[in-house]
């Protein structure tokens, strides 16, 4: 997995490209970790994201948290197979999918 990181001011957006599973997830949390100073947005866009194990919810639940008590976090552009997992996990109920094209955003 890669991470495409882009920081504007206090907004960080970060992009996984390939997998966050349990081989990545502990990558993909120490790169938010130690990115997140100054940040009181995030968001995560997941253009490029072609899977997402429980190892990486358990990252997301992680992060939602952390930005709960800093700012926001929002993800983006969710394909159609990780937005499967997400939903039937439950983890829909507590994260903010954004279509960053549209500025929809869904919050249950």
């Amino acid at each position: 997995m890669q991470i495409e990181k882009i920081l504007n001011g206090s907004e960080l957006t970060l992009k996984p490209v390939g997998r966050i599973d349990a081989v990545t997830a502990l990558d993909f949390e120490k790169e938010f970790l130690s990115s997140i100073e100054g940040v009181k947005d995030l968001i995560l866009d997941f253009s490029e994201l072609e899977y997402i194990s429980s190892a990486g919810l358990r990252i997301l639940l992680k992060m939602q948290r952390k930005m709960d008590s800093i700012g926001s976090m929002k993800i983006c552009n969710v394909g159609k197979d990780v937005r499967e997992v997400i939903d039937m996990t439950g983890f829909s109920g507590f994260l903010t999918l954004e279509d960053k094209k549209t500025g929809f955003s869904v919050n249950f």
